[in-house]
């Protein structure tokens, strides 16, 4: 068996797809608060609640309406999209004006209200969630064996992470969400309903949540602490990649999941804290983060 730098390669590959794994879920998840952020300029800490609530839909609509899978992928985000415009006009509209502490407390709190919730009703002990039948099994490589649901969300990943990229970044609607964060009155001038877009902004910023949430259940157990136990990596994604960069999020999610994966291997201790340092020796020498614009 071949080492590289005295590690058996299966060994390596192995947590290297691991990492990637985990680094298409901080990938998704920063991308939903980078949009949200960049948009609308609020701190979302209720991202992770979000996330939670999206698989605990998925596994509710498995166990008691007998709902699979490929149908949870398009109705538990659109469900966590729903919460996210109850959220939107109730509460986080009164906010966009003010300081970002204030949108970041009321997320906060919401985070810890959807949480108690969940752990009343399923207390904080994992569920399983069923693979989906077509993807149980492996694909043989000779060198290692690839789990077709982690080759899944890898590529599902990839594609809605540069999917957004597009959509905000090269199209109509991109542009006239980024005027209308930048200038509204001016936009609306053109009879265009900016309190209805950033509403819809919102909503899909936490749809993606929910979307991680449904590819997570069936490799995490659905649990009510799922969100609280990822929240703080994707923050500092975010921080790191350069708040609001829609771009930064997607490249520095996978790459810390790569990095995260290879300290398994090498320095297993410091691989829950590896992320953290990173973004501390980031924010000293480029505060904005690595995409982000200087002020």
């Amino acid at each position: 068996m071949t080492d590289f730098f005295g590690v058996p390669i299966q060994a390596l590959l192995g947590q290297l797809m691991l990492g990637l794994v985990n680094g298409s879920f901080y990938a998704i998840l920063s991308l939903g608060l980078a949009v949200i952020f960049g948009m609308l300029n609020i701190v979302n800490f209720a991202h992770g609640a979000l996330y939670m609530v999206g698989a605990f839909f998925a596994w509710m609509l498995l166990n008691y309406a007998g709902i699979g899978y490929w149908a949870s992928l398009v109705i538990a985000p659109l469900g966590v999209a729903l919460i996210g415009v109850l959220i939107e006009k109730t509460m986080l509209q009164w906010l966009r004006q003010l300081d970002h502490l204030y949108g970041l407390l009321l997320t906060f709190g919401l985070a810890l209200i959807m949480e108690g919730i969940f752990r009343e009703f399923y207390g904080s002990s994992g569920n399983p969630y069923e693979l989906p039948a077509v993807f149980k099994g492996v694909f043989d490589l000779g060198f290692m064996m690839l789990p077709k649901y982690r080759i899944w969300v890898i590529v599902m990943s990839i594609v809605v992470c540069f999917a957004t990229w597009y959509l905000i970044e090269k199209t109509r609607l991109g542009a006239y969400l980024r005027a209308g964060t930048e200038n509204p009155q001016l936009v609306q001038a053109f009879g265009i309903n900016v309190p209805l877009m950033i509403t819809l902004t919102y909503a899909f910023g936490v749809g993606l949540a929910g979307l991680a949430g449904v590819m997570a259940a069936p490799i995490y157990q659905v649990s009510p602490l799922m969100g609280s136990n990822i929240i703080i990596v994707v923050f500092a994604v975010v921080v790191i990649g350069g708040m609001g960069s829609i771009l930064g999020s997607i490249v520095t999610g996978l790459a810390l999941g790569l990095i995260e994966g290879l300290t398994k291997v090498y320095f297993a201790e410091a691989s829950t804290t590896v992320v953290f340092v990173i973004m501390a020796i980031v924010l000293l020498l480029r505060p904005a983060g690595l995409f982000g614009r200087e002020k």
